[in-house]
């Protein structure tokens, strides 16, 4: 049912925000850690050996475990991670990233979108229609996906649950550099808000395999990337499915309740998700509802 895929597509993004709209100057913020900075900083050389490379010279990859209250063994948790199963996906995510930021554009998505997990499957399937990453209005990223048109069922005939799964760490590995990197350029801890579009979203569908890949997927993230989360904006739901999915939200801790915005109206009138992107015809207004909605 949709409504279950709705649900596990809010589980994949939402994580802990606890931290979101810190006010501190990053600067501030780096000063006022620095002794957990350090300790966090000799572990990671313990662990990985150069730190004087991307994501470990960045001190605000360590600043948002201080922001979440998380120390060296959350830490080497994610190390473990990151030098093991996961060190595929990070070494083509920094590849990518250095890609994308070394020609004259500030940003060139393609070698991100290529270098993906599965990409020459998955990337017929998840689009720049049906997903697109831009900027807020105070800097932070904004993912935005219309769930409504991916043909999941399609998509997971071609691809193995696993290979999902990687294609979605990819993705926030993605963001978690972006946002670390924009962070020290803007002296401001940045977030990932989601927006996720759920016009015409269908009542009776999806696929199993789909499901399980944004559950395995969300249960990693959440330990992976600690104070990257921003709220989690539920946009356009059919009405029906709408109440139906308002009858679960009371049983949801209220930790995540406080994390999720349910809305009408942003995104619905936007043919196009690339008319929000910079100097997109529609992204002014997209902005304008995004700062009601998330500041």
């Amino acid at each position: 049912m949709v409504l279950y895929w709705t649900l596990a597509l809010v589980a994949l993004w939402i994580g802990n925000t606890d931290a979101f709209g810190v006010k501190e100057p990053v600067s501030k913020l780096l000063q006022k850690h620095v002794s957990d900075i350090a300790r966090l900083k000799e572990e990671a050389q313990a662990i990985v050996g150069d730190i004087n490379c991307v994501p470990y010279n960045n001190d605000v990859f360590y600043l948002r475990y201080c922001l979440e209250e998380k120390g060296v063994d959350d830490m080497k948790e994610n190390l473990a991670w990151r030098t093991g199963p996961g060190q595929q996906i990070c070494e083509a995510a920094v590849s990518a990233f250095e890609q994308a930021t070394s020609g004259t554009e500030k940003w060139n998505n393609e070698p991100v979108r290529n270098a993906a997990p599965g990409a020459e499957l998955i990337n017929k399937y998840i689009t720049p229609t049906t997903s697109l990453t831009t900027s807020s209005s105070g800097g932070d990223l904004v993912y935005c996906i219309r769930a409504g048109l991916i043909d999941d069922v399609s998509l997971m005939s071609s691809v193995s649950v696993d290979k999902m799964v990687d294609f979605f760490l990819y993705c926030k590995e993605i963001n978690a550099l972006v946002a670390n990197d924009r962070s020290l350029e803007m002296d401001k801890v940045l977030y990932v808000i989601t927006a996720n579009d759920l016009s015409g979203l269908q009542l009776l569908g999806g696929d199993a395999k789909f499901r399980q890949a944004l559950g395995t997927a969300s249960k990693k993230a959440n330990t992976l990337y600690p104070a990257l989360a921003g709220p989690t904006l539920l946009l356009n739901l059919p009405r029906l499915v709408s109440a139906l999915v308002k009858l679960f939200t009371p049983l949801f801790p209220p930790e995540v309740n406080a994390r999720l915005k349910f809305e009408r109206g942003p995104l619905a009138d936007i043919k196009e998700l690339i008319d929000i992107s910079y100097g997109g015809k529609d992204r002014d207004g997209f902005l304008k509802d995004l700062d009601r909605l998330c500041y």
